[in-house]
């Protein structure tokens, strides 16, 4: 007896033990922020659980929101100041918490009672704890690490979300505010040109189709520029949504003049090759997955089958006459299986085994493509965008300046000119539009090396703002 009551003092020792082992998120944060920072860069996430935390949080949008905010920038306050990007990462906790306590060994259960028959009373007490429980909790502990690790991989890939995400928000943002500014100099010069027509043809020096030629063009770039300035207010808006600012900050947020300039050089594909090979975190996930269906299908086949209950008793009976007598013995209580022998849970995790298998093979295979896709989409969009700074910008600009020397000289009229004006304008547009379809390139390439492909990562050219191609009307 002594034996057995020594076996359930050293089981619950070690229950309590265990117990007192609470996650540390401080320590998986980190992970995380290691894992994502080839994308993050700077931005360090942090789970916010007390004032003293959110209070840091709060100066720091306050510091990034005094001046204009960079792309950078705009990462560092995403996983600093979002609501719903903290929401993500108190679930990542629970889910690290979740995977921890399956590590952990089962409880003891105790129960008591109390019989009385006459004046005879009867306390029965009982301390038991399930064997199985303590006999497979090295297997338990050892997926319990499995999928701790996966709950980090899996915040690691928040944090990449939110970064890519509000990256390409920003970058959007600031290409339809650049966008805007150009159309109203487009609107401008075809309010000019249709005001002159109007004038001309009232004087009879124009003929209707003439005028009603500028006034068409007058009334388009007044479209335009209606949709420049809808895109924009939506893409501030969508990026205010992204960095989770109140009110008061969306008032303060300043966005700069224009994006940055292009890259000196495309990255190579070597450099993408290195990268994709080191980083993929949806192949370490698929990984980790399979490792765990595999270590875990023992002792969730055994657990389902049957259990075994070790329990010290203890009675003590007290007799109408005085008398006290005391009992001592221990019980073993053995679920049989005899409606259920496991053939159903066999099948569920050979069926969970082979998924696995079949999903981490899945993502090897989708690797290369996924990467060699946006890294031809970055290229393409990244050749387009220099092609439109270094060839197409500089010919417009030498023939404006050769329309001005024709115009002086009088061998084109008011009209060629301000056509001429509306057609330069609209080539900024354009290039303004392909330095925003890199930076999304750029940012969708870097998320799917990491392993979070980023879905429309290169937007098409928006026409929201463009001028005409041509112009008719010389």
């Amino acid at each position: 007896m002594k034996r057995t009551f020594k076996l359930a003092a050293a089981a619950a020792a070690a229950l309590i033990l265990a117990g007192c082992a609470a996650p540390n998120m401080q320590a998986a944060m980190g992970e995380a922020n290691e894992l994502a920072g080839p994308v993050s860069g700077g931005a360090k996430a942090e789970l916010q659980r007390d004032a003293s935390q959110r209070e840091a949080a709060s100066k720091l949008a306050g510091d990034l929101l005094a001046k204009p905010l960079t792309m950078d920038g705009a990462a560092q306050l995403a996983v600093a100041n979002s609501p719903a990007f903290q929401a993500a990462l108190a679930q990542s906790w629970g889910e690290i918490a979740a995977a921890q306590q399956r590590g952990l060994p089962g409880g003891l259960v105790f129960s008591f009672e109390r019989l009385r028959e006459g004046a005879d009373l009867e306390l029965g007490r009982l301390l038991s704890i399930g064997l199985f429980d303590l006999i497979t909790l090295p297997q338990r502990r050892s997926v319990s690490r499995i999928e701790s690790e996966h709950a980090r991989v899996r915040m690691a890939g928040a944090v990449v979300d939110q970064v890519s995400n509000a990256k390409q928000a920003w970058v959007r943002a600031v290409a339809a505010r650049e966008v805007e500014v150009y159309a109203v100099q487009v609107k401008d010069a075809a309010e000019a040109s249709a005001e002159l027509a109007r004038r001309m043809q009232s004087v009879g020096n124009f003929t209707k189709l003439q005028a009603a030629r500028q006034h068409l063009f007058y009334a388009d770039a007044t479209s335009r520029l209606a949709a420049a300035r809808q895109q924009a207010l939506s893409t501030r808006e969508e990026l205010v949504r992204q960095l989770g600012l109140t009110d008061e900050q969306a008032k303060a947020l300043k966005l700069p003049n224009r994006l940055p300039d292009l890259p000196k050089t495309a990255k190579a594909p070597e450099e993408v090759s290195k990268a994709l090979a080191s980083q993929r975190l949806d192949a370490r996930l698929a990984r980790l997955e399979l490792e765990a269906a595999s270590r875990g299908r023992g002792v969730d086949l055994l657990t389902s089958l049957t259990d075994v209950e070790l329990g010290a008793r203890r009675d003590t009976r007290f007799e109408g006459n005085g008398e006290k007598s005391t009992t001592r013995g221990f019980e073993l209580e053995i679920r049989l299986p005899l409606f259920d022998w496991g053939s159903t849970r066999r099948a569920a995790l050979d069926a969970r085994s082979l998924a696995a298998v079949n999903r981490y093979e899945a993502v090897a295979r989708g690797a290369g493509s996924q990467a060699r896709e946006s890294y031809a989409a970055y290229r393409t969009a990244f050749d387009q965008a220099r092609h439109q700074r270094e060839e197409m910008v500089p010919l417009r600009k030498t023939i404006s300046e050769e329309n001005v020397l024709r115009y002086n000289g009088m061998m084109i009229g008011v009209f060629e000119l301000l056509a001429d004006a509306r057609e330069q304008v609209g080539g900024v547009i354009s290039a303004i539009e392909a330095q925003r379809d890199f930076w999304l390139a750029d940012a969708s390439l870097s998320s799917t090396l990491i392993g979070k492909p980023q879905a429309g990562g290169a937007a098409s050219a928006s026409s929201a703002g463009s001028a005409p191609a041509a112009e008719a009307g010389h």
